[in-house]
């Protein structure tokens, strides 16, 4: 509570170094606010405002470089240089909204949009810190949907040439298929012409049956050759489709490997999270909101406290200021112009004793040139007063 202090020791209040603090915070003077009762607190509540923005700033930056960098010494530096523009640019805000601003609609407009743009931005570190389970776990869900998209999508890049090598590859294992079943049918109707069990019926090996072995072994040498000429090149696509899948499988690690938790990743996280998750939709509004109203407190509370006898003492003091400094200016010129007055007075008095102390020099100086001529014969009139013009007669100034 304060005391009631008589009026003859009221000079006497002296602001404790932590009032002096929040009153810089606050962007007021403390010279014209020590003496402004109830203004006191009003400018200490601003300075809370403002010392609890700044904190709440301080931590959401921090916490921001702390998933962008990963390393704390880093991230608490650069969160308290980011806090520090806060603080900045809310005491540049606080500091223009004053009663003496007739205008005070649009710039209090444009300090809303700024401030709204600034605190949208600062609520997404809290939110990804509140809902930091949870969007753990749709960063994993999410990174399990990009694999398999990313398997379609080397698929489909794929899978031309994969068709085109499957479909050689299958040609000429029919081929082979084809020719093996023939050999196969030959060998059957040897052996069954050798033991009676089929063809003429007759057992041992007579000339049909040594012309069918001649036909399977014919077959079988033609099955052997082609074998032989097919086998490599079956080969050959094969290891290209297998080249092509470990291909496909590298590219896979490479994707994957590329994933982590940084902060584009984790809200994409939050943003799935809010989109399939109803009962986080009604919460995350609610929380930007409330952050939002964290940024906006200095400025809220600047535009609603009432204005008291330091904002008047703020004006007066201004205006007496002003008229100091114009008072200052017009004596400044005053004696500017008395100086260049009398500076041309003395002036003009040296320059005419200068003329009247040399009048009788110049004269003398003329009758010597004139004897001089006179006595001379090799210069003319004109000449003489050349000479004359140029010794003697005086230039005017530019």
């Amino acid at each position: 509570m304060e005391k009631n202090i008589p009026i003859a020791q009221r000079e006497l209040y002296t602001p404790s170094p932590f009032t002096n603090f929040l009153w810089w915070l606050s962007t007021a003077e403390k010279e014209l606010l020590a003496d402004a009762v109830i203004d006191r607190n009003r400018y200490k509540i601003i300075g809370m405002t403002v010392l609890a923005t700044w904190a709440f700033a301080t931590l959401a930056w921090t916490y921001f470089f702390s998933t962008v960098t990963g390393d704390s010494w880093m991230a608490w530096p650069l969160g308290f240089f980011m806090g520090f523009i806060i603080l900045t640019i809310d005491r540049a805000l606080i500091k223009g909204i004053n009663k003496q601003n007739k205008h005070r609609l649009l710039p209090l407009l444009f300090r809303g949009m700024l401030a709204v743009t600034i605190g949208t931005f600062m609520a997404q570190p809290a939110l990804l810190y509140m809902f930091k389970k949870e969007i753990k776990l749709q960063t994993a869900y999410d990174n399990e949907q990009k694999k398999i998209n990313n398997s379609h999508v080397l698929d489909s890049l794929y899978k031309n040439r994969k068709t085109e090598l499957q479909a050689q590859k299958t040609t000429l294992q029919n081929e082979l298929q084809f020719k093996l079943t023939a050999v196969s049918k030959a060998r059957e109707n040897f052996l069954a012409e050798a033991d009676g069990s089929g063809g003429t019926g007759k057992v041992g090996i007579e000339k049909i049956a040594l012309a069918k072995k001649h036909e399977y072994e014919k077959l079988d040498d033609e099955y052997k050759q082609q074998l032989t000429i097919l086998q490599p090149t079956i080969d050959g696509i094969e290891a290209a489709l297998k080249e092509i899948d470990n291909k496909v499988t590298q590219e896979q690690q490479a994707y994957a490997a590329n994933f982590n938790d940084g902060f584009l990743t984790q809200i994409e996280a939050l943003n799935n999270l809010i989109k399939t998750n109803s009962a986080l939709q009604i919460r995350y509004f609610l929380l930007v909101a409330i952050l939002l109203l964290i940024e906006l407190m200095p400025v809220i509370a600047k535009s609603l406290l009432p204005a008291g006898t330091y904002d008047e003492k703020v004006q007066l003091r201004e205006e007496l200021e002003k008229d100091m400094a114009n008072g200052n200016i017009r004596r400044e010129q005053v004696l500017k112009d008395l100086y260049n007055d009398l500076a041309l007075q003395h002036d003009q008095e040296t320059i005419t004793a200068f003329f009247n102390i040399t009048k009788a020099d110049r004269e003398e100086k003329m009758k010597e040139f004139s004897n001089k001529w006179k006595t001379g014969n090799h210069q003319t009139f004109d000449g003489l007063w050349e000479k004359m013009k140029k010794e003697i007669l005086t230039k005017q100034e530019n």
